[in-house]
């Protein structure tokens, strides 16, 4: 294995200031126009992390009841990255045993993607494992598809029968990069697309950030439960855990299985980062 890349740079603000003033009186509907041409622009520094999540790779090891990449029937798990960027989590996940695949709206973005995949694939970098990892396993495959995550015709080139279902869905930098206004259909989607069995693992990022300031990232201090355990729509009147009796009794589709403060994250996050792994009722 190659050695990872020590302390990837966070955002600055100089960095996020330009990514809000690219989105600054952009139409939603257009969002995802503007996330391409960054990618055509070869501007993707203004988001990219340079390794896979710490924190992702920590609770995969480490909660492997929950993690494990092979069914009882022998197939492999299958695992969803949108936005997956230049695929660093795609990656890592694959060489913990899933079949991943990433989904990137731009066709400049896929292409970065697999450039990354068939150097890392062929010689992992260490930044792949936790300092306790016993494995090897044997790597799951990657693919990566070019697609908006809420449409569903990048399905087809996932499954000859369209709708498909997985095990794993990832989000780190995901729904921070969505305009609020798209919340709701984030959490309709995400609800679309695990399998019943399966979970949506969250880095929720970023915490710290006063949500009424402009994005992206927008910050999402108590977004993801309000969304998937209350069924909220992620921006009005948005409650946060303690604020809530009868937890398993929300009306959210979803109900959360873990939240915790990760040992290790990205620096961008400033400490506050959480991990939370929620699943279908």
């Amino acid at each position: 294995m190659s050695h990872p890349q020590e302390n990837p740079p966070a955002a600055t603000p100089v960095v996020q200031g330009r990514l809000i003033g690219h989105f600054q009186g952009r139409p939603v509907n257009d969002h995802g126009s503007g996330w391409s041409s960054l990618w055509d622009l070869n501007e993707s520094e203004l988001w990219d992390r340079g390794t896979p999540s710490p924190a992702l790779i920590d609770l995969i090891e480490e909660e492997r009841h929950l993690f494990q990449p092979i069914k009882p029937n022998g197939e492999r798990k299958k695992a969803l990255v949108p936005g997956c960027g230049k695929g660093y989590d795609v990656i890592m996940l694959a060489l913990h045993g899933f079949d991943v695949y990433g989904l990137e709206i731009s066709a400049s973005g896929v292409s970065v993607a697999n450039k990354y995949a068939a150097t890392e694939l062929s010689s992992p970098q260490e930044y792949n494992f936790g300092p306790g990892w016993t494995g090897p396993v044997p790597p799951g495959s990657v693919s990566f598809v070019q697609g908006d995550f809420f449409q569903s015709d990048w399905e087809d080139q996932i499954s000859s029968g369209g709708s498909v279902r997985f095990d794993l869905v990832y989000d780190y930098t995901f729904l921070c990069a969505l305009h609020p206004q798209m919340r709701p259909q984030w959490g309709a989607r995400m609800g679309q697309l695990v399998a019943p069995d399966g979970v949506l693992v969250c880095l929720e990022f970023p915490m710290y950030k006063d949500p009424t300031q402009p994005g992206p990232p927008w910050g999402l201090n108590g977004v993801h439960w309000d969304i998937l355990a209350l069924g909220g729509d992620g921006l009005t009147k948005i409650r946060k855990e303690a604020e809530v009796d009868q937890v398993d009794r929300l009306p959210g589709r979803f109900k959360r299985l873990l939240y915790r403060k990760p040992a290790r994250s990205y620096e961008a996050g400033r400490g506050a980062d959480m991990l939370s792994v929620y699943a279908l009722k």
